[in-house]
C-alpha cells in the first residue's frame, strides 16, 4: 500500500517540482514537503485538500487509500454530460492539471478493496449502470434539490 507521504513525493517528481517549490506554490512554510515526505509530520487536512487539488487528484489517491486519482467532480461532471469516463482523457481537470495517467492494474493489490475499485472502475459496463443510477436518482425532486444546493455552494464559494 501507497502511504501519503510516498504519495506526495511521486506526484511531485512527476511534476518535476522540487520541495521548496511545491511549499511555496502552497503557501507553506519552505521545509513542509520535506517533513511530509519523510514522514517527520503529516499534512493536515486542509493541507492534504490543497495537494489533492493542485495536482488534480482525489483526496483518497493522495492518501494512498486508492490507486484511482479521478476526482469525483470530474467523474460527476462526465457523467452528467453523457460522456464516458475515457472520452476526455486529454482535457484538463477542472483544477489547474490535467489528469494522472490510468493506474497499472497491480496483481499484489488485487485482493485489496482498492485493488477491487480500481478494477470496477475500469470496467465500462460498471461505469454505465453507476451513470444510468445516478441519471435516475438526479431526476427525482431530491436529486433535483441536491443539484441545486451544490450550484448554490459553488456559486458562492467562487464569489
Amino acid at each position: 500500500m501507497v502511504t501519503l507521504a510516498q504519495r506526495i513525493e511521486a506526484l511531485r517528481t512527476k511534476e518535476g517540482l522540487t520541495r521548496p517549490a511545491l511549499s511555496a506554490a502552497l503557501g507553506l512554510p519552505r521545509n513542509a514537503i520535506e517533513k511530509f515526505e519523510t514522514g517527520r509530520q503529516t499534512p493536515t487536512k486542509e493541507q492534504q485538500n490543497k495537494l489533492a487539488d493542485y495536482f488534480g487528484v482525489c483526496l483518497a489517491y493522495l492518501q494512498g487509500e486508492s490507486d484511482d486519482p479521478t476526482r469525483q467532480d470530474t467523474w460527476m461532471s462526465r457523467a452528467l454530460s453523457g460522456a464516458s469516463a475515457h472520452d476526455d482523457e486529454d482535457e484538463p481537470a477542472p483544477i489547474r492539471r490535467a489528469p494522472a495517467p490510468k493506474p497499472k492494474p497491480s496483481m499484489q493489490n488485487q485482493g485489496s478493496s482498492g485493488g477491487i475499485l480500481t478494477a470496477l472502475l475500469a470496467n465500462k459496463a460498471f461505469h454505465d449502470t453507476i451513470k444510468a443510477e445516478i441519471l435516475e436518482v438526479l431526476r427525482t425532486k431530491e436529486g433535483q434539490d441536491l443539484l441545486a444546493q451544490i450550484v448554490k455552494k459553488e456559486i458562492d464559494r467562487q464569489k
